[in-house]
């Protein structure tokens, strides 16, 4: 069983309650270790990120909501104790957040299954959240 790092946990403040149980459920199952690397996110970081372009708006869900808490994540999976990129590492780690997901009635999205910019360490809480 895999547990989040202490830097993971500190990336989670601010992040939804159900959100963040349903990271926590999905490390229990996952078949890889992930850790988070971000949860809140500047309004700097963001625009950093658009330049780079591995974003495409500043309506992100890493900014705090409406209702006091972040409602998305981006998560790195290791194997072996290295930062791999791999997608097929990542679809096993969805697969483990969406079958938390449904055990707890907490709907999310996963970057990794957008079709128009794929963004597979990215989940974020559901349209019934906003």
């Amino acid at each position: 069983m895999w547990v989040l790092s202490s830097k993971s946990e500190k990336q989670l403040e601010g992040v939804h309650p159900d959100l963040v149980s349903v990271v926590k459920g999905a490390l229990e199952i996952s078949p890889y270790d992930f850790g988070i690397t971000e949860g809140e996110r500047s309004v700097e970081k963001q625009k950093e990120n658009i330049k780079k372009g591995v974003s495409t708006t500043m309506k992100t869900l890493h900014f705090k909501q409406e209702d006091g808490f972040v409602h998305a994540v981006d998560v790195v999976v290791y194997i072996n104790g290295k930062v791999t990129w791999d997608v097929k590492y990542y679809r096993k780690v969805i697969q483990a957040f969406f079958t938390v997901a449904i055990e707890l009635g907490v709907q999310i999205e996963s970057g990794g299954l957008w079709e128009s910019f794929v963004d597979g360490p990215h989940f974020q809480l559901g349209k019934s959240y906003r």
